[in-house]
């Protein structure tokens, strides 16, 4: 007689649905969509600076209404029918307002979200379910290492308020031009550099070239695909320990985000070499 153990089940987390405060225009390329509403008490907090949610996108003329069944739905509807979702990370949560903030990236009318945030207003809602996370800054760390691009912005703009006054670092973000800067929070002694140029390899030299401070770094980035990859290189050459590094692709450039997802279980996907690869957060 033999046995077999099977994997526990992922727990189905709960949808929540909220609305529309307000929508703020951050830059001619980011709008943060402020969030509140009944059910702002079913979302449970954690302490993650990358903290982040599924949102479910549904066609409006479906008439479909959350929460989503989606394995009832696969039943009954077409796979191009079935509400999608786009995981995107909360910038802020604020406890005392009952809000919740998240920062989307717009280009035009490209892609589902985007768009979604650039038309929003007051009273619409949005349905999604988490948050999860795996990176906090770790307050012992000798120094911290930030890069990405837009996308990663509200997670290192999350992490770099969230360091200790005295904390040291370095912080490399891309951007089309200076248009896109942000004010951020941090401390004195972390030195932040936008980089205004396109391409991959902009993050990697900019990381490479840059004077290291003495001592263990902990490590952030996130950003494209192929710019994480030219990262990794350098991370490896400078001797970053896989526990010192957070490191995700969180989109790649001429794919779409159904494909980007579809890729990750590919080799051309994978960012960390398996052996190395932590298991994946349920994003």
């Amino acid at each position: 007689m033999t046995t077999s153990t099977l994997a526990p089940a992922r727990p189905v987390r709960p949808q929540i649905t909220l609305h529309v405060e307000r929508r703020e225009q951050l830059s001619p390329h980011l709008v943060r969509i402020v969030l509140g509403g009944d059910q702002f008490d079913n979302f449970v907090t954690n302490d993650s600076t990358d903290k982040y949610v599924k949102i479910y996108f549904a066609k409006p003329e479906l008439g479909l209404t959350p929460p989503f069944d989606v394995p009832a739905l696969r039943e009954r509807l077409a796979p191009e029918d079935l509400p999608v979702t786009r995981t995107y990370t909360v910038r802020q949560v604020d406890l005392e307002a009952r809000t919740l903030s998240i920062d989307f990236v717009v280009h035009g009318d490209e892609g589902l979200a985007g768009p979604w945030a650039n038309a929003a207003r007051p009273g619409d809602p949005l349905t999604f379910s988490g948050p999860s996370g795996a990176y906090a800054p770790d307050p012992a760390a000798a120094w911290h290492l930030f890069a990405g691009d837009q996308s990663a912005l509200p997670a290192i703009a999350s992490a770099l308020a969230a360091l200790p006054a005295t904390a040291q670092g370095l912080a490399f973000l891309q951007a089309a031009d200076s248009t896109e800067m942000l004010d951020l929070v941090a401390p004195d002694a972390v030195q932040i550099q936008w980089l205004f140029e396109s391409g991959p390899s902009v993050l990697a030299e900019a990381v490479d070239a840059a004077a290291w401070l003495p001592g263990r770094p902990q490590v952030f980035a996130h950003g494209e695909r192929t710019a994480m990859k030219g990262l990794r290189e350098i991370f490896s050459a400078r001797g970053v320990l896989r526990s010192e590094l957070s490191l995700s692709g969180y989109w790649a450039q001429g794919r779409t985000e159904d494909r980007f997802q579809a890729e990750k279980r590919e080799p051309v996907g994978q960012i960390l070499p398996v052996a190395e690869r932590p298991s994946p957060p349920a994003r």
